[in-house]
């Protein structure tokens, strides 16, 4: 048995604990089973817009023409591409263990952690016990029970990332913002894309966002929504993927298939059985507003907590964390700031706060097209807008959702006054760039204040 003052499962968002505890002095065991870094260095965020970048690049030659540009994309080095951003995370993630090995107090186990007891972890033949334990193990691919599934080969977004050969088509199960970032990354780059939803695209976004999504979506790929999936084989050609779409039975066929069915947590394999910690019936982590679990000295973060699955949340949780159970600088429970998101397809999303309730009375909106603005004239904009909600007693801001070019960037102004508790008088008298895109958002503000005049005439 060997002990320590803290033992971290997960390399992703523990890491914001691992160096800082042990420039406390603090003998720090870290556990990583896979690559180190976690998901978003290795599989998910940073991967994956680097080559979605790549995408959008193809993409915008391809439409060149709008602008009186003739340009085309000759021939797109698909395996170049992506062994070249496979090698530039891979050399990140590399470095993370010489950097540990140079850090006093930090030992790293390489393995699956499993709990044998509350207080006991092992790895490999290694048995660890420290008084604070931080689950940091995050999250993975959901595979739906669908039959014939097992016994074809599929993509996740852990491999799909790391595809070489690009194919020719493509099925895509899902309808989330891991299946449109990924498809849109394909299908930019010259696959045959069709997508299959169980509901509707984008299911967590506000309605008017969701619509304007779906219209502008379905106008350039092939997208079967409200469709449930019957079975997938093995077909001639690659794949076949049998649906019911609108009472019709639909037979579709593409070199590939990629599973993006939402995430679970990774937490099957962690011998939880054998401690009283407590999940849910999702199996996330149950834990309070602490970030403490139902055993004392156990803490989780992130993903697997199951609250909210980016990694600037799961950075929040960590940095919290540290303060909390180990520094000693908090003894308040966890408040998040507004948490924002962006969803980096075509056509970008962003949003933060509040979305529309079927109620809205209580609600100021104010909503501005991109090409109600002189930039969108600029850009040629034939979608998105920018909408935003204040409390009709207060005024402050309470939400706000944008659609359309550069929205993961434009939003950062709407978080910075939701944050900062604006008023829409406050929005409204900031000078914005002329002509700069996040006029569209004074637009809408603009638009807000005029339906706040005609409420309060009538």
């Amino acid at each position: 048995m060997e002990t320590f003052d803290i033992i971290v499962i997960g390399t992703g968002g523990g890491t914001k604990i691992v160096r800082p505890a042990a420039a406390l002095g603090y003998r720090v065991a870290v556990i990583e089973k896979g690559r180190l870094g976690g998901t978003c260095l290795n599989h998910g965020c940073i991967p994956s817009k680097m080559l979605i970048h790549a995408a959008e690049v193809a993409d915008t030659v391809a439409h060149a023409h709008r602008f009186d540009i003739e340009a085309a994309v000759n021939r797109v080095h698909f395996a170049q591409l992506v062994n070249r951003v496979s090698g530039v995370i891979d050399a990140e993630s590399d470095a993370i263990e010489p950097m540990y090995a140079r850090t006093d107090n930090v030992t790293l186990f390489k393995g699956a952690a499993r709990f044998v007891s509350n207080t006991v972890v092992q790895v490999g033949d290694s048995r660890l016990t420290a008084p604070k334990i931080v689950i940091a193990t995050g999250a993975k691919a959901r595979i739906p029970a669908i039959p014939g599934l097992d016994t074809v080969p599929y993509l996740t977004y852990k491999t799909a990332l790391r595809l070489t050969q690009q194919p020719a088509s493509m099925i895509v199960i899902g309808g989330g913002y891991i299946a449109v970032e990924l498809g849109h990354y394909f299908a930019a780059l010259g696959t045959s894309v069709t997508f299959v939803v169980r509901s509707g695209l984008v299911p967590s976004e506000d309605r008017d966002i969701r619509a304007e999504f779906e219209r502008v979506f379905k106008d350039r790929h092939t997208v079967y929504d409200y469709t449930a999936v019957e079975s997938v084989e093995s077909a001639t050609e690659g794949v076949c993927v049998t649906v019911q779409h609108q009472g019709a039975t639909h037979r579709l066929v593409a070199d590939q298939l990629l599973v993006a069915a939402g995430t679970v947590p990774e937490t099957d394999h962690l011998g939880l059985e054998n401690t009283d910690i407590q999940c849910c019936p999702k199996g996330f982590i149950q834990t309070d507003d602490h970030a403490r679990t139902t055993v004392k000295g156990v803490v989780a973060l992130g993903d697997v907590r199951g609250q909210y699955f980016f990694r600037h949340t799961a950075n929040f949780e960590g940095e919290y964390v540290f303060q909390r159970h180990v520094a000693g600088t908090q003894t308040g429970p966890m408040r998040y700031p507004p948490v924002p998101h962006a969803i980096f397809t075509d056509p970008q999303v962003a949003g933060v706060g509040l979305c529309e309730p079927n109620d809205a009375s209580g609600l100021i909106i104010g909503v501005n097209t991109y090409q109600d603005s002189a930039m969108g004239m600029a850009l040629r904009s034939e979608h998105g807008f920018v909408k935003v909600l204040f409390d009709r007693t207060s005024l402050r801001l309470v939400g706000a959702h944008i659609i359309g070019p550069e929205a993961a960037t434009m939003i950062h102004t709407c978080m910075a006054f939701l944050h900062m508790k604006a008023t829409l008088s406050d929005m409204a008298g900031l000078m914005y760039i002329h002509p700069a895109l996040p006029e569209v958002i004074r637009n809408a503000v603009r638009n807000a204040v005029q339906n706040k005049k005609q409420a309060v005439s009538a």
